[in-house]
């Protein structure tokens, strides 16, 4: 089981799922309600985390919809009973999965469509836990982040050290590095991020040494 760490009442997963290492991330509040956020791949693995955790899943975030972030939609749906959640101006991303997927020579298993959509400053609530939805695109035209307490699930924007590529259909590198002005690096500096590849890192550092933000 991957290890949770804790901001305030709130713990928080994050996995590698899949070839391309894309982390799903657990969230959750004090009485074990919470969501689950991009899962790419492994739907048993992820399965099995959330039962060993004890989390009672109330639906599934998308920061966006490239494959590699919604692989294991469709399973993890139906067996956990819960809707998702996609911002609207990734619809066309989400519905070319398998085709993106096959260039890759990957297998994806296309994911019905979302339930509902995500809109800018939307609060998601689970039992004591809030996450709100910021609209950060550049790295895809739908891309949101969820702000939590202490902490930000930053999908592709901001990673340790790198941010999101922008040469992608629908990429925009002047709006992402906006978009990281405005809504990340806006935050306080011990804010935890949680991004969509690789190690954790905190608002502070990133703004101190990531060389893509100077």
């Amino acid at each position: 089981m991957s290890p949770s760490f804790v901001h305030g009442d709130a713990r928080v997963w994050s996995t590698p799922t899949g070839p391309l290492q894309e982390n799903a991330v657990l969230v959750a509040g004090a009485e074990g309600q919470g969501f689950l956020i991009d899962p790419g791949d492994d739907p048993a693995r992820l399965l099995a985390l959330i039962d060993s955790a004890g989390v009672t899943v109330q639906g599934i975030l998308l920061t966006h919809a490239h494959f590699d972030h919604i692989g294991a939609v469709q399973p993890l749906r139906e067996a956990l009973g819960v809707p998702v959640w996609l911002h609207p101006a990734d619809r066309p991303l989400y519905d070319l999965g398998a085709a993106s997927a096959a260039r890759w020579n990957l297998p994806f298993e296309q994911p019905a469509a979302p339930d509902h959509d995500i809109t800018q400053d939307q609060a998601f609530q689970a039992g004591d836990l809030v996450l709100r939805a910021r609209e950060l695109p550049g790295h895809a035209p739908g891309h949101v982040v969820f702000v939590g307490p202490g902490f930000v699930v930053a999908g592709d924007t901001l990673f340790m050290g790198g941010i999101g590529r922008t040469d992608l259909p629908g990429g925009n590198h002047p709006q992402l590095l906006a978009g990281i002005g405005r809504e990340l690096l806006s935050l306080p500096d011990d804010t935890a991020v949680y991004p969509g590849h690789g190690p954790r890192t905190l608002v502070g550092h990133e703004r101190r040494t990531n060389p893509f933000l100077g």
